[in-house]
């Protein structure tokens, strides 16, 4: 959507015959960025470490290396971030992650929020 503004100044424009010229200002609304989400994997007693890295390596893209530090943190923290997303996509990998830990009986929770 784009706006124009004239604004009238003496002196900046060829004269028209009223004494008045033009000058056109044009004003170009800002598209304000979406909101980002952070994808959140918890930690519990049961899901197997192994099943978190090769969660994080499928659905996340990581390197063996990479899922195995955030499956560390997640272990010893409770909780880390594993991707940020738009709001749809975020979602869409909560859901896969969920799917796949239920198909595989494993409690694995992963949750999302605004960044």
């Amino acid at each position: 959507m784009q706006s124009t503004l004239t604004w009238t100044m003496a002196g900046n424009a060829p004269d028209d015959g009223e004494g008045d010229a033009g000058v056109v200002v044009d004003t170009k609304p800002r598209t304000k960025k979406p909101p980002l989400y952070k994808v959140l994997l918890l930690n519990d007693d049961y899901t197997p470490m192994e099943f978190v890295v090769h969660v994080l390596e499928r659905f996340f893209g990581m390197t063996h290396a990479q899922a195995f530090e955030i499956m560390l943190t997640v272990h010893k923290k409770g909780v880390a971030v594993v991707g940020v997303f738009s709001h749809e996509i975020a979602e869409t990998k909560v859901g896969q992650v969920m799917d796949f830990a239920r198909r595989h009986q494993h409690p694995l929770q992963c949750t999302m929020e605004k960044e």
